[in-house]
């Protein structure tokens, strides 16, 4: 209890600066691309020729890439869970009428709430998708939930979304990437500036958890050491499709991100350290005796997880997948 009281200051202390954070790390709606911007024009009489580009392009890609990439959209789809977990945190009053953390969720779902509608549409589009088994694991997802491990823990949800939001920023950017290597500059700018915007936001999250670290740093790296210690799990972990149980399609999806190299349990170490070096964890002070162990913990755990890493291996087999059309 006195903790969740702790915790609840402080996001009373950060919540003065949330129009702040509104201005640094989001874009007013006006001025933010939409998925119209990047996708053929119906009323236009090259939409026929743009269709076809579209279709021929994504007839073309290898299959893991193409079945990481619907994972990516289905993942993105699942955005309502996402939102109303976050509006549960302590410290997120629903009810504020100034500005207040419920704006600043809702300012970033709105966001976020773009990057499915536009690869949804690429993807119904495109010619190669089962989308009604797309949106049936999209709906499954939604459905049942998830753990991630935060419970209502603000501190735990910042490490948690400054992990998430890096992951996906490199999984849309490795994408776009392999589809530009390969001649699919449309598909290439719609993971492009979708991986901006999870830049972004990751951008965002970090700089809370720096701003908790120096307010509370023991809670903060207690916070960080057992999210660690539990490990980040990815938000569509409970993931399937017809006829399964629910997270029985996600290490299918996982190894096929894996094969591509589009996300890797390399990337989850790099992030790993990435975090550690942002939020200059080594040198953070005023720890108590229980937070500096954490601290020597998380310092060495690149190192342990490297050693795990280097000996697992990626099943060669590809799965089939009900989402794309055979």
């Amino acid at each position: 209890m006195y903790q969740q009281l702790v915790r609840k200051e402080v996001m009373g202390i950060l919540e003065k600066e949330v129009g702040s954070f509104l201005d640094k790390f989001l874009t007013p709606i006006e001025k933010i691309w939409q998925p119209s911007d990047y996708l053929p024009d119906p009323s236009s009489s090259e939409f026929k020729y743009d269709l076809e580009e579209i279709q021929t392009f994504a007839q073309e890609m290898p299959y893991d890439l193409f079945v990481t990439l619907i994972g990516d959209c289905i993942t993105e789809e699942a955005l309502p869970s996402y939102e109303s977990w976050l509006m549960g945190v302590d410290g997120v009053d629903q009810e504020q009428r100034e500005v207040g953390w419920a704006h600043w969720v809702r300012a970033w779902t709105a966001e976020e709430n773009r990057h499915g509608d536009l690869l949804s549409k690429y993807l119904y589009l495109c010619g190669r998708v089962n989308m009604r088994e797309v949106e049936v694991t999209t709906q499954y997802l939604i459905n049942d939930g998830f753990d991630l491990g935060t419970s209502m823990d603000p501190y735990r949800n910042f490490i948690y979304t400054s992990f998430q939001e890096t992951a996906t920023n490199i999984s849309h950017r490795r994408v776009g990437t392999l589809a530009k290597q390969s001649g699919n500059g449309k598909l290439a700018k719609m993971c492009g500036v979708i991986a901006a915007d999870e830049a972004r936001h990751a951008k965002a999250y970090k700089h809370f958890v720096a701003k908790i670290l120096e307010i509370d740093p023991s809670e903060m790296i207690l916070a960080f050491e057992d999210m660690m210690r539990k490990k980040i799990v990815m938000p569509a972990h409970m993931m399937r499709q017809s006829g399964q149980k629910a997270g029985e399609l996600w290490g299918h999806f996982s190894d096929a991100a894996q094969r591509c190299m589009v996300y890797t349990g390399q990337d989850y170490i790099n992030i790993m350290k990435e975090l550690l070096d942002e939020w200059k964890i080594e040198h953070v002070k005023g720890l108590n005796e229980k937070a500096e162990k954490a601290q020597e913990y998380l310092m060495k755990l690149p190192g342990r997880l490297q050693k795990i890493t280097d000996r697992i291996s990626t099943p060669d087999l590809q799965f089939q997948f009900s989402w794309v059309k055979r």
